[in-house]
């Protein structure tokens, strides 16, 4: 099984190694870990342009490092996000990747779902999506904020199940013992 952990911090300490334990506990579940330090790659804005639906189903026209990334994403059972919460929401840096994957892992289609309307995932086996944010203190705003972009997401990108916490000013102890919760909540099993 593959994971990938995608690293959404702008600096190299903006996540205290947290990309680093989560694949360490990733890899004691079994997988093949890929962490990708999201701010070495070139990823450019999605346009909107909809090439990712009508000339070249499924892949975006841009390209740059987005078209791996989200490559590595489609292909993976487990995709984890690492990210400081800005606003509530992701990083600059992992926004832009979730952004190139969202249209090219759909079909350009509409369907009805539990009473709204989204497009049909275009790939069988979407992954789990394990989402890690983190504030330099608590803030319970931007936390449920985040928590509540997570399961939009999800319900967007048709993943396999998820789990989604912030943390802030735990010890890593309590980060550690957080982590494989969240893992086992999301049903990747040690």
């Amino acid at each position: 099984m593959k994971a990938v952990v995608l690293d959404g911090s702008r600096t190299e300490d903006g996540t205290l190694n947290l990309p680093e334990m989560i694949g360490a506990a990733v890899e004691r579940c079994g997988y093949v870990v890929e962490i990708i330090p999201l701010r070495d790659e070139k990823i450019g804005s999605c346009t909107g342009c909809f090439g990712c639906w009508l000339r070249t189903p499924g892949m975006c026209l841009i390209d740059d490092d987005g078209r791996k990334v989200a490559g590595k994403i489609i292909r993976s059972n487990l995709t984890v996000f690492v990210t400081p919460v800005t606003f509530g929401g992701y990083s600059s840096e992992l926004k832009k990747a979730v952004d190139r994957m969202a249209c090219p892992s759909l079909l350009p289609f509409l369907v009805n779902m539990g009473g709204e309307v989204h497009h049909p995932g275009r790939y069988e086996r979407p992954p789990t999506l394990v989402a890690f944010g983190v504030l330099p203190r608590p803030d319970p705003q931007s936390e449920e904020l985040f928590q509540a972009l997570v399961v939009r997401n999800t319900i967007n990108m048709h993943t396999n199940g998820y789990s989604a916490m912030v943390y802030s000013t735990d010890s890593l102890e309590t980060i550690r013992s957080r982590v494989d919760s969240l893992l086992d909540e999301a049903g990747v099993s040690q």
